[in-house]
Formats: structure tokens, sequence, C-alpha cells
């Protein structure tokens, strides 16, 4: 039973469930931002326990397979990072990184929306940004932001 189970847990399956299954956390964020379940799924602990298990199992995987940081080259430059991505183990990793802190950020901003009463019509944009383009979609939000809150803050 647990080597069946174990069996599924291919970097292939585990890319396409992380990948689809922060859909619907997305989805509830841009429908229904302030409901109950919009609030428990998303801005508690579900989403990051779930993609850290992910996050700690590839480490495991990585660790037993190799030393660590053998492929880890992060900081020695782009042909560093293009190498280290090279390994599909690391490169998950790093992609449910990225989904864990866009999501994070996407909650965030329905948050502080809700603080300012920033409308849907500016919060939904700023969602998709963010989903797709991480950074850039916290930017949008942020300009439409100062107007909305009356002031300039960079520790909010």
């Amino acid at each position: 039973m647990i080597n069946n189970l174990l069996s599924l847990l291919t970097y292939e399956n585990i890319y396409l469930v992380a990948n689809w299954g922060v859909i619907p956390f997305w989805l509830l964020l841009i429908f229904i931002p302030h409901h109950q379940v919009t609030n428990f799924l998303t801005q508690s602990v579900v989403v990051p326990l779930l993609l850290g298990a992910c996050y700690a199992y590839l480490s495991y995987l990585i660790y037993l397979e190799e030393n660590i940081f053998d492929g880890f080259e992060l900081y020695s430059g782009l042909d560093g990072l293009y190498s280290m991505f090279a390994n599909e183990a690391l490169l998950l990793i790093f992609w449910l990184h990225f989904l864990a802190i866009s999501l994070f950020a996407g909650s965030w901003i329905v948050r502080d929306s809700k603080k300012f009463f920033i409308p849907k019509v500016i919060t939904i944009p700023s969602l998709i940004l963010t989903y797709f383009t991480g950074p850039i979609g916290l930017v949008f939000y942020w300009f439409f932001r100062i107007f909305f809150a009356k002031k300039i803050s960079f520790n909010d």
C-alpha cells in the first residue's frame, strides 16, 4: 500500500498536483475573497503545510540521492542557476517555493484591500497578475493602494 502511494509521488505528478492544486485557492481569492471558506483555506496554514510537505519530501529525496549541496549553485551566476535547475527535484522545489510565495502575496492583497476598501475591479487584476507574474501584480496593486490608503508606506 505504502509502496503504491510512493510510486505515485513522481516529480511530474507532484508538479501537476501542485500546479492544478493552487488554482482553487486563487479562484476563491478572486471570486469570494472575504468568505469564511476563503479566509480559512487561503489565510491559514493549510496551503503552506501542503506545499511545505511536498518541499520536505523532495528535499528528503535529494538527500537520499546525493549531497544536497552538490547541485546547489544558486549564487554562482546564471550558468550555475541553469545547471542547478537541470536537476528536476531542485527545479520542482523552487517551483513549489514560487507557488507558495505567490499565494501568500495574493492572500495579503485580499486582506489589505479589505482594510482600505479597495474595489474588486482593482483587486482582481492585481490577483491575476500576481498569480502569473508575482512581483508585477504586487507592484500594480501597490500603486492603486497608495490612492486608496492616501499614503505611501513601504512597511505595511
